[in-house]
């Protein structure tokens, strides 16, 4: 028996700082999936070597909604949905592009914070090279200390 199973990354600010230092890549799965089926469906879907799986559980949470028909108002209770998660950590070099794009855009980030600081830093040169001229051209003195 064969079962397809689509496995869903979870993006948080915790998983990306997890797969950048320690190449640990966090899905939601399916709760009736294990281990082994977890390791064996992300080895198939993205082609990595997969070290170690470790799963936990997230029990759905208790949710109240009211009802409200044509005379009376009703109280419903429910639950939400369990949620099971699986760290996959990968062998050294392999790598999902889960976060491409959020890479892509923090080195964007980082290219401009270097060109406005370089360009702050050669305004700063260029306006101390102009005070003398000024003072020149308006025949102050340098005041000597």
């Amino acid at each position: 028996m064969s079962k397809t199973v689509i496995l869903k990354p979870r993006v948080t600010e915790k998983t990306y700082a997890l797969s950048s230092a320690g190449n640990t890549f966090v899905f939601d799965v399916p709760t009736s999936l294990n281990k082994l089926e977890v390791a064996k469906a992300v080895e198939a879907q993205f082609g990595v070597t997969v070290v170690t799986v470790r799963t936990a559980t997230a029990k759905g949470k208790a949710a109240r909604s009211i009802r409200i028909g044509a005379r009376v108002r009703a109280n419903v209770s429910g639950k939400r949905k369990d949620i099971k998660k699986a760290y996959v950590t990968l062998k050294d070099g392999d790598s999902i592009p889960v976060f491409t794009a959020l890479d892509e855009q923090v080195k964007a980030e980082e290219k401009a914070a270097e060109k406005t600081a370089a360009k702050a830093k050669k305004d700063e040169s260029a306006s101390e090279e102009k005070k003398p001229k000024l003072a020149k051209k308006f025949g102050l003195k340098k005041e000597s200390k």
